[in-house]
């Protein structure tokens, strides 16, 4: 099915219940109007006229027309100033000049001024028909080719991505800016703040859109593995190596290549994906040929590479390849006003995918949501939306069905501090991470990879967090 296929078969609404079209005629002749009238409506047209210059533009104001068809010579206002205020308002409209006085200049000045054609009086039947229905036709082709735009604008490319906030305007404009180019990006943000969202818009408004978009997580991957995954290998490259394998650079040729969480890959790889990126060459494991391809790098990392560059964990050369354009993807606690859009957008997406009565939020449920820092972002939001609309019986959801961290019930909502008057922010937010990492291991038997996939965040993020806030794994409990 093409995607004209999926519009509305009426192009704006209210322009005409008549499939032939709607058209407005304004001429200060009453015998003018009526005979248009009449032609026009025989040949199936939605006709309304008008006597004035004035009354047109009111009748314009109350419901759109396909065309109008303007006398140049109108006892209040010329045609030219009605036409003038005509292609302020829409620059769109279809006009058709008619008058009596049928010069080349006013013909000319009329063109030039937007109309869609120029006849005289009196009129040719057929010709007059025939100039009518090339207006409409262009009219509505002109709108049709709108109205795809947008709907594959609000179907691909921002259709997840929600947000009015000053940062995320920000980045939508960047998105709009990078996509055409075929440079570098490094998106930057904390994990869950939608890094794989805004590489699928850069990729689907770029002219690479018609071919594949490939994302890979290289931080839940093994070295091996990864390079394996990434550059493919011959047949007896390693022992498990039965046969020749693509690697995802192959099948991400002509298109995009999504490396998540980079700053997780290993030096030698790091070493490989910087040729690929400086001569766009590579072999499979194990192989002695050189593969050409055309791939477009977007790289995404949660954690500072230049703080790794200075540790000597990941290459500064490197860095810079990838560091071409940045963007900085904010997280939720930094733009609250979008929460209440993301709320209802994702109260409409689980309520649609469990077939149940669209829900909606009481004021009381919505305050925690706001009020609260979410260390997980979006993907945390989600994750309690779809939590909350599986619990929900009504259509109304309240703080009742949010989770004890947020709402701020039970004794482990927060950590206390009392004992460490002289803690920092810092200390404070870390222990409250701490916290709930170790309240969900629990709740989990302590496994680790449940535990992420609660989270909505890699194994390797988890590991990642609980190495460095020290937490002790405890052997499983469950029976």
């Amino acid at each position: 099915m093409s995607e004209a296929a999926v519009l509305p078969n009426k192009i704006h609404d209210g322009a005409s219940l008549s499939p032939a079209g709607s058209v407005l005629i304004v001429d200060d002749e009453v015998e003018i109007r009526e005979s248009l009238q009449t032609l026009l409506e025989l040949e199936g047209y939605d006709v309304e006229t008008a006597a004035t210059g004035q009354q047109g533009l009111n009748r314009i104001g109350q419901r759109p027309f396909d065309l109008i068809l303007l006398d140049l010579a109108l006892p209040d206002r010329s045609g030219m100033e009605i036409l003038a205020d005509l292609r302020a308002q829409d620059p769109g409209l279809s006009v058709i000049m008619i008058t009596a006085y049928g010069t080349v200049e006013n013909a000319v000045r009329a063109m030039q001024s937007g109309a869609a054609n120029f006849i005289q009086k009196p009129w040719d039947n057929e010709k007059l028909l025939a100039d009518v229905r090339a207006a409409i036709a262009r009219r509505r082709a002109e709108e049709e080719n709108i109205q795809l735009k947008r709907a594959l604008k609000q179907r691909y490319n921002f259709e997840n991505i929600i947000g009015k906030s000053e940062a995320m305007l920000k980045i939508f404009d960047l998105v709009a800016q990078v996509a055409p180019s075929r440079s570098t990006v490094l998106l930057q943000g904390e994990s869950g703040t939608g890094k794989e969202l805004i590489a699928k818009a850069i990729h689907l408004n770029s002219p690479r859109n018609e071919r594949a978009f490939v994302p890979v997580n290289t931080g839940s991957m093994p070295p091996d593995l990864l390079e394996s995954t990434l550059f493919g290998h011959v047949k007896g490259a390693f022992t498990s190596a039965i046969a020749s394998k693509k690697g995802l650079f192959e099948v991400a040729d002509k298109g995009t290549l999504f490396l998540d969480e980079i700053g997780t890959m290993g030096m030698d790889t790091q070493s490989k994906i910087l040729r690929v990126l400086q001569d766009r060459k590579f072999m499979h494991l194990g192989g002695i040929h050189e593969l050409q391809v055309d791939v477009r790098i977007i790289a995404a990392t949660n954690v500072d590479l230049r703080q790794l560059v200075r540790e000597g964990k990941f290459r500064e050369d490197l860095f810079y390849r990838l560091n071409v354009i940045t963007i900085d993807l904010p997280p939720l606690r930094q733009r609250k006003e979008d929460i209440p859009l993301l709320v209802e957008h994702f109260l409409r997406k689980y309520s649609q995918e469990n077939e149940r009565e669209s829900r909606r939020m009481t004021p009381e449920g919505l305050r925690p949501l706001v009020s609260y820092s979410w260390p997980g972002n979006v993907r945390e939001l989600e994750n309690v939306i779809e939590r909350a609309v599986v619990l929900s019986s009504g259509v109304e959801i309240g703080a009742d069905l949010l989770p004890d961290q947020i709402t701020g019930r039970g004794s482990s909502a927060l950590p206390v501090m009392e004992h460490r008057p002289d803690a920092s922010l810092f200390d404070i937010l870390e222990d409250c991470e701490r916290r709930i990492i170790t309240d969900m291991l629990e709740k989990c038997g302590w496994n680790q990879t449940e535990a992420a996939e609660r989270f909505r965040v890699p194994l390797s993020t988890l590991n990642q967090k609980i190495k460095r806030l020290s937490i002790e794994i405890r052997k499983k409990n469950r029976e």
